[in-house]
């Protein structure tokens, strides 16, 4: 059988002939793989949560508003905040919610999504493994998309069926991360990878353009809109996937040979490898670190959520915004927040390749400044009052600083286990990620018949604060950016030192002028191919 190797390569390490391309063929071809990868995880990530979170501020304008009994005691009242227009205290808007939805039945509707997103991450590493990110991301984002279109007709049906098609969106969605995190280990070199890992907060950019889209989208035509728009995104965005998209630099069709070779000679993985290896299930499910990757991730996605799901509902119960400055200002610190992806991720790959920190502190460190420091500010909302401007202000920072994971635990993913991190990914979202709707869950029924009490909302604070900080402390003591035993079939694995060699080696010219032999090395890129570089990629 013909190695992979004999189908890429010959012995002067050049193509065969193929037949000339087109010119628009030529013309992108001059576009790094890598960026066009970047962008593609980027833009994928942003559309999948724009289906996810549109219901999360639409639900306010579905559902009915409560009659003015409900809340109506001088008590009560001092604990809201309503907008102040002309001196005039006015309530929040009705935007005509024709869904008669206790809140009970919201919470079912927006935590089913991720009832089947638990679920589905085993699945998700499995079905990557055997079958390939471009297959399970790109019909994983088509099933999503086509169950956004279908949720207005849903609604109007019964919210069983709106909770089914959510249940389905969950499923979907869950194997999108581990299929990407696969394709990290196969395409992106070590000293690149905190940096690519900035793509995927493409999706604070979904969340901050989603919100002020459905904002505006309600106010000037309705809230079934929200769902036709970012269904129909979903669909373009899957055509484009499917003609740019491929498993691995071996299997791509328009990559130059130096940008293949870079890949391969700076990454321990392979695609053809990592298909035909057994996933050793027992030896992560035994693995310290891979827990505690799983579990303290658990405290950030509490607080995350608390932001994602139940931010809108505070900012028109308590706070008093419009359908519009409710979208925008749930929206705005996501955007902010993508900016800090990259600040961070570029930050932590300096730290490492500058030798100021280990590879372990590194992620340590961003793992603090994503989980920690946001769970200490969020109760700080409570006692801010209706001072709106510094509410934003502490609203803003934390929800600014949970996007430091990316350089931190959820980097930290791939040191362990950069052959299985598809796998790891699965294991590691089962845990934390049942804070996606053990969040919602836990607030609402804290919150139920109090949305509009200050104290009430205090409690939620409280309760994502000591999530947060209580299981940062398992990454603290087993987290290791060490890769693990397990990763490899050889008695000889390569531990953090290797890795941190790669990111600093010589290249074979470097060595061979200063009288040494070549050895294995991270080949630089130069001008001719180097259209883009570390930093552009961030």
């Amino acid at each position: 059988m013909m190695k992979m190797d004999d189908r890429v390569y010959t012995n002067d390490l050049s193509y065969p002939k193929e037949e000339k391309k087109c010119l628009i063929y030529r013309i992108f071809g001059q576009v790094p793989a890598r960026l066009v990868l970047y962008l593609l995880s980027w833009s994928g990530f942003l559309v999948s949560f724009m289906m996810r979170n549109d219901i999360n501020l639409a639900i306010v304008a579905m559902v009915k508003e409560p009659t003015l009994a409900d809340t109506n005691s001088t008590q009560e009242s001092n604990q809201q905040c309503y907008t102040v227009e002309d001196n005039v205290k006015t309530a929040p808007v009705d935007y005509g919610g024709t869904l008669d939805w206790n809140s009970h039945v919201q919470s079912y509707v927006l935590a089913s999504f991720y009832w089947a997103y638990i679920v589905s991450q085993i699945v998700g590493g499995l079905a990557t493994q055997k079958l390939g990110t471009k297959r399970v991301f790109g019909y994983a984002q088509l099933a999503t998309a086509l169950s956004s279109l279908s949720i207005p007709m849903a609604a109007d049906t019964h919210y069983g069926v709106v909770i089914a098609l959510r249940f389905v969106q969950g499923f979907a969605s869950g194997l999108t991360w581990p299929a990407m995190y696969a394709l990290v280990g196969h395409w992106i070199p070590v000293p690149e990878r905190s940096r690519f890992m900035s793509s995927f907060q493409g999706f604070s950019i979904g969340i901050g353009i989603t919100y002020p889209l459905c904002g505006f989208l309600i106010a000037h035509l309705g809230w079934r809109s929200v769902f036709y728009t970012t269904g129909s995104i979903g669909v373009l965005w899957c055509l484009i996937w499917y003609l740019l998209a491929f498993d691995s630099p071996e299997t791509h069709p328009r990559i130059s040979l130096r940008e293949q070779r870079y890949i391969r000679e700076n990454t321990d993985n392979t695609y053809e490898n990592s298909r035909q290896q057994k996933v050793p299930w027992k030896s992560i499910l035994l693995s310290l670190p891979a827990w505690s990757i799983g579990v303290t991730t658990f405290g950030r996605i509490w607080v995350h959520y608390t932001f994602i799901i139940s931010g809108p509902t505070y900012m028109k119960r308590i706070l008093g915004f419009s359908i519009e400055k409710n979208g925008v200002l749930s929206g705005a610190p996501f955007i902010c927040s993508y900016v800090a992806s990259v600040f961070f991720c570029y930050i932590a790959d300096k730290l490492i390749t500058q030798k100021y920190m280990s590879l372990t502190n590194v992620r340590k460190l961003m793992t603090a400044l994503s989980q920690v420091v946001p769970g200490l500010l969020v109760p700080l909302i409570s006692y801010l009052g209706c001072e709106f401007e510094l509410v934003l202000v502490v609203w803003f920072t934390a929800v600014t600083l949970i996007t430091a994971s990316y350089a931190g635990a959820m980097a930290n993913v791939v040191d362990i286990a950069p052959n299985f991190a598809g796998p790891v990914l699965a294991f590691a979202q089962t845990i934390h990620m049942s804070a996606s709707f053990l969040s919602p869950l836990a607030n609402f029924h804290m919150l139920t018949g109090q949305e509009h009490l200050m104290s009430a909302w205090r409690m939620v604070f409280y309760t994502a604060c000591f999530v947060a900080c209580a299981t940062y402390v398992f990454f603290q003591i087993w987290g290791t950016g060490e890769t693990q035993p397990w990763n490899y079939n050889t008695d000889q694995p390569m531990d953090n030192k290797e890795v941190e060699e790669l990111m600093s080696k010589p290249t074979a010219n470097e060595s061979t002028q200063n009288g040494n032999p070549p050895e294995r090395v991270i080949v630089r890129e130069t001008a001719e191919i180097n259209v883009v570089t570390n930093e552009e990629i961030a």
